[in-house]
């Protein structure tokens, strides 16, 4: 992680990100709101072993600067965020509609990085512009409450009848405040926060977290602990992969794979259970190291694992036979591998579309360093299928690379006593880390401040947040019973865009 010195040329600050984009990839992008000083721009850009910041200062009493967005298209969701969070206007933006909280102009903003009062918000539904383009095209509005467990988020799709031109999203049903909740809180209580953002991706985010407080303090946990962490952070990828699939199977209307995938799904979140206390992984990663040893021996943990993949394999092997499934699912809500490129798409729905960017292989973390790459396998059409295609592959290299640690701590000495609690060296630190993971639906990336132990600002950002954006331009030639088979596909988690 290196640090490009503070500059208060908005222009220059532009230019040195499009100068680095020939090479490196668009990561993210947040402000900062420091007590008593400007306003500060941050944007993240991924290159070959690490993730590197770029900032600019914003003069206090500045209303705008000119749009990131309209030379980096895929800057615009984080340009939105930022409007709604500190009210700062992108000039040039191509559509500044609220994202996650839609707040009317003479509003107080929740500025992150204040370490103040939080503001009374009342969010304003009359703040989102409502409007359609093109002959007889009306909208239908599906949630953001719906049938079945779906999370708050509300589509807008634009139809002509049948056609689905565009698809305007709404989140804002699910924002919490997550980025303004993690001030003044302690590194310890921080992971428990990072835990608890996207819940199906709670070791993915606690792990993003913690190398971010260890880039930081300059720890390295030791190779037992790293080789646990990516024991839990494969079986989470797996039950959700096992969720993606199970869902496509209900939009097809196939009850017994639905039965059968939720089963296997619950087993592994189980077998979690079983090894650490909590279904969600939660409480096993730690800054500097784990927080508790694994319940069950790890042998035995991969003696279950394999008995619960032999029977995942074989029914996905007769789903993935039955022609009334993958008819559905072929040819439908392709993503232009040169638009996932471009835009950096991240985690099954990149690598579907040809775009592999994966953070264990290509920014290694923990024990990935020292394991087999294993690469994701489909047709490269970008279509439902082949996102499906890839979480099989997946689910794979996962239970592959669990076996590979469980060997890496059998070869080790085992531990010879409680877990420690945090290093001394983390308790007091100041300045800025950067962590990421790879989460089931792609990279996750934590910036997080400290002021002598405490937080002054963090900023995660999920996969998902980055990905979803994509969802209004794979509906070329779909209709709208396509609908929540592309959903589904996408296997994205409102929580981790709304925050």
């Amino acid at each position: 992680m290196t640090l490009t010195p503070l500059t208060a040329d908005i222009a220059v600050w532009r230019t040195n990100i499009l100068d680095r984009l020939a090479s490196n990839r668009f990561a993210s992008l947040f402000a900062t709101a420091p007590p008593e000083s400007d306003l500060r721009l941050t944007a993240l850009l991924a290159s070959a072993g690490s993730i590197d910041a770029i900032d600019v200062a914003v003069p206090r009493g500045s209303t705008s600067y000119p749009a990131l967005s309209a030379v980096v298209p895929a800057a615009s969701w984080y340009e939105r965020k930022i409007h709604d969070l500190f009210g700062l206007e992108p000039l040039g933006h191509p559509r500044l509609d609220p994202l996650i909280l839609p707040l009317r102009e003479a509003q107080p903003r929740p500025l992150p990085g204040q370490r103040s009062a939080i503001p009374p918000l009342t969010p304003d539904e009359a703040a989102i512009p409502s409007r359609v383009l093109g002959h007889g095209v009306f909208t239908i509005p599906h949630g953001p409450v719906r049938s079945g467990v779906y999370e708050s988020v509300e589509y807008l799709v634009e139809t002509p009848g049948e056609d689905i031109p565009y698809v305007g999203i709404r989140v804002f049903a699910k924002h919490r405040g997550i980025e303004r909740r993690f001030e003044d809180l302690d590194v310890s209580d921080g992971v428990l926060l990072a835990e608890r953002v996207e819940g199906i991706a709670s070791v993915a985010h606690a792990l993003a977290f913690c190398h971010a407080v260890e880039d930081l303090a300059g720890v390295i946990p030791s190779p037992r602990d790293r080789s646990v962490r990516v024991i839990f952070a494969e079986l989470e990828r797996i039950a959700n992969h096992l969720d993606v699939a199970l869902k496509l199977a209900d939009a097809a209307g196939l009850a017994v794979a639905v039965s059968r995938f939720g089963y296997h799904k619950e087993r592994i979140l189980r077998l979690i259970g079983a090894a650490c206390g909590s279904r969600f992984g939660r409480g096993v990663v730690v800054p500097g190291g784990i927080g508790c040893e694994p319940a069950i021996s790890p042998n035995a943990l991969l003696t279950r694992l394999d008995d619960i993949l032999r029977e995942v394999f074989a029914d996905a092997d007769l789903l993935m036979q039955t022609p009334s499934f993958l008819d559905r699912l072929r040819g439908t809500g392709p993503l232009d591998p040169a638009l996932a490129r471009r835009h950096g798409a991240l985690g099954p729905i990149g690598r579907a579309s040809g775009f592999d960017d994966d953070d264990r292989w290509h920014r290694p973390y923990d024990e990935y360093s020292d394991l087999p790459q294993f690469p994701a396998v489909s047709s490269g059409s970008g279509d439902a299928l082949a996102r499906l295609e890839i979480r099989w592959s997946e689910i794979r290299s996962s239970a592959e690379l669990i076996r590979q640690a469980v060997a890496h701590i059998a070869a080790l000495s085992a531990p010879t006593a409680e877990p420690a609690d945090v290093p001394a060296a983390i308790d007091r630190i100041s300045g800025r880390g950067i962590g990421w993971a790879e989460a089931p639906q792609g990279e996750v990336v934590y910036v997080v401040e400290c002021d002598d132990g405490r937080i002054s600002r963090c900023a995660p950002r999920s996969a998902s947040f980055h990905n979803l954006v994509l969802f209004h331009d794979v509906f070329a030639g779909d209709i709208l019973t396509d609908f929540p088979f592309i959903e589904a596909s996408f296997g994205l988690s409102i929580a981790g865009v709304a925050l």
